[in-house]
Formats: C-alpha cells, structure tokens, sequence
C-alpha cells in the first residue's frame, strides 16, 4: 500500500502521525522491523508527505520551513505537544540574545534546539544542496516511518496583501505570512495573498511520482488556502493529481463551521470562501469536473452536508474528525482511507458513515 499525503501546518503533523499509526495497525511490517523514533510500530505500508512550503522564511541570516519542521518534530516524538509547534524542553537563550542585538523579530521566538535545525539547514544550503536534499539528511537522524519532501525546492515565500491604510499597516501593502498570522493573528484583514516566484516553482524530485504512484492520495485537514493551497498551485501538481491513478480524498478543516485551528477562517475570508465544511469542499472541486478531490470527509456534526456533496459529484461522509490523541488521530486516518477505497469502488455511502 502506498500512500500519499498532502499536508501544512499542526493540523499536518498530525494527522500524518494518524496515518503512520493506522497503517502500522492495518499493515504491520515483520516482528523484526525497527520501529519509529517516538515507538510506533512499523508498517508494510509506504507513506509520503508533500509538505507545504508557503510558510518558509529568511530570519536572522538562517532558513526556516516551520511546516516541515512541525511534521519531522512531530513524527520522531520531539515536539512540543503542548504548545504544538517547535521542540520539547526548549530553552529560549540565543533568541533572548538576539532581541538584545535587534536582530531578528522580537515576537518570533525560536527555540534554542529549533535553532540547531535552522543552522543545520542553511549550512547545507550554502553548500548548493537542494531544499529536497536539505530534508533528506534532516531526516536521517531520526526513523520516522515516513518520508517527507518538501512541494518545491523554490523558495515561494507567501506574502500577504492588505490595506496599507489600516492602523498596524504602517503604510505597507504588504507582509511577510508569518507576520500577519504571528504578530497580528491574521486581525488586519488580507486583500489575498502571493506566493513569490510561483510561476517558476517546480514540484521537488519526488512529489510528482509519489502521488502517481500512490494507491491513495489524502488532503490532511490542513489550511485550504495557504497549506494545501499553495502546494496545489505550485505548477504540476495539480495536474498530477488529475491523472493520478489514485483515488484522492480530503479531510475537512472545518467542524460545525469553525476551524479547528489557527486562523484559517480570515485565510477563507479572504478569497470569497464561506467557512463550511461543504463550502471548502466546493473551493476544491471534484475531480470529475476540474477539481482535485474524489471524496470528502466531513465530521459528524456536518453529517447533514452529506447528501448535497454526493449531489455535487464527490463520494462524502463523516466521522469524527477531532484529533484530541493518538488513537482519535488513527480513527480519523481509517476513516479517510475507507472512504479513499469507497470512492475507488464507486459504492461510497450517500448518508452518515
């Protein structure tokens, strides 16, 4: 079994972990397999993870992937499950430093371990590696039981246009993605948002053959529009995904109209998209006329939406999409997968699943 995620962000992390856990439950590996990192059981199952590269930045002369970093941190058992983003036991002394020297933005706190990542990172860089080779040897430190690669080897930084008349826009018309959902919490209102250099990103070596290769293509209950929205419109994938072989299959982000994290709401906002399960679906279209998706998973509070989406062409159901632990995580995972081979068979379930 191959199985392709698209993912961003800790919604991301996540739920790869859910994947990695109900595919080592689904399909163990041999008595003698090594397990992961954090103690997870190996699988037969082959797992990719295409990550969102939008959120990256330069900072205080090193490179930062937060989205990566949030899925290797999480799948080696690092991560600081509290906060839910950076490494457990951090200490925060060179970032004290640094906002002694000036340097740097004094209300974006990096961790002294997650600095060791970001200097190994841009040592490697420097060296002419590849963005995609970068997180090939980051990963060799750990054994994660899954692969990531990063969408692209550009740099397509996401920027954020705003009213450079409003009070906290200092006259700018525009800012860093990482400063309006950080410093501002996505409160001043996005015009829509860029990704630098777009129209000459390439997917990374790898992520076009991991998805036509998949036996199943899931979309992880990531930011629509700047996690899995900028993977989507990094040229190829998408096409990639329409002639994927692979039934694809998303997760709703969205739970009795609320996001489940962060600020996605303002994200949706800003591109004329109601914040409804249903309605994100919609945003992403189904394969069978342009889109990206053959099946949509809504949680059990939107079960009612059901109906209307497998009018609209997509096999639908739901099923509790709250990942409170492992164990809900995994459920969630199954429960995507099952529809994935639904949708396959054509006998996906038009009512509560």
């Amino acid at each position: 079994m191959k199985i392709t995620v698209l993912a961003g962000g800790v919604g991301g992390a996540r739920f790869a972990r859910g994947v990695r856990e109900e595919c080592a439950r689904r399909w163990p590996a041999a008595p003698d397999a090594e397990p992961a990192a954090d103690g997870t059981p190996a699988s037969a199952a082959d797992v990719s993870v295409v990550v969102n590269t939008g959120d990256d930045l330069w900072l205080s002369g090193v490179r930062l992937m937060p989205d990566f970093d949030s899925l290797l941190y999480a799948l080696a058992g690092v991560n600081d499950t509290e906060r839910g983003w950076g490494r457990a036991g951090e200490s925060e002394r060179v970032a004290a430093e640094l906002r002694e020297w000036g340097v740097g933005w004094p209300w974006f706190t990096l961790g002294d371990l997650d600095l060791g990542t970001h200097l190994a990172r841009t040592s490697w860089l420097r060296d002419g590696l590849a963005p995609s080779e970068v997180a090939e040897r980051l990963q060799r430190r750990w054994r994660l039981g899954v692969r990531l690669i990063p969408a692209t080897d550009t740099e397509v930084d996401t920027h954020v246009r705003i009213d450079p008349a409003h009070p906290d826009a200092a006259g700018r018309d525009q800012l860093h993605f990482q400063e309006w959902w950080t410093r501002y919490r996505a409160s001043i209102p996005a015009l829509g948002f860029e990704q630098r250099n777009l129209a000459d990103a390439r997917p990374a070596p790898g992520v076009e053959a991991a998805i036509a290769d998949a036996d199943v293509v899931l979309l992880a209950p990531s930011n629509p529009v700047v996690s899995i929205g900028t993977i989507l419109a990094i040229p190829g994938i998408r096409d990639a995904l329409a002639t994927a072989a692979a039934p694809v299959v998303g997760v709703s982000p969205i739970i009795g109209g609320r996001v489940v994290r962060g600020m996605a709401d303002a994200c949706l906002s800003a591109i004329g998209v109601e914040t409804d399960a249903a309605a994100v679906a919609r945003h992403y279209g189904p394969r069978a006329t342009g889109g990206v998706l053959d099946g949509w998973l809504v949680d059990e509070t939107d079960a009612a939406a059901v109906p209307g989406l497998v009018g609209d062409g997509f096999a639908a159901a739901s099923a509790p999409l709250w990942m409170h632990d492992l164990d809900t995580s995994a459920a969630l995972a199954g429960a995507a997968l099952d529809l994935a081979a639904d949708a396959a068979a054509g006998t996906a379930p038009a009512g509560h699943r």
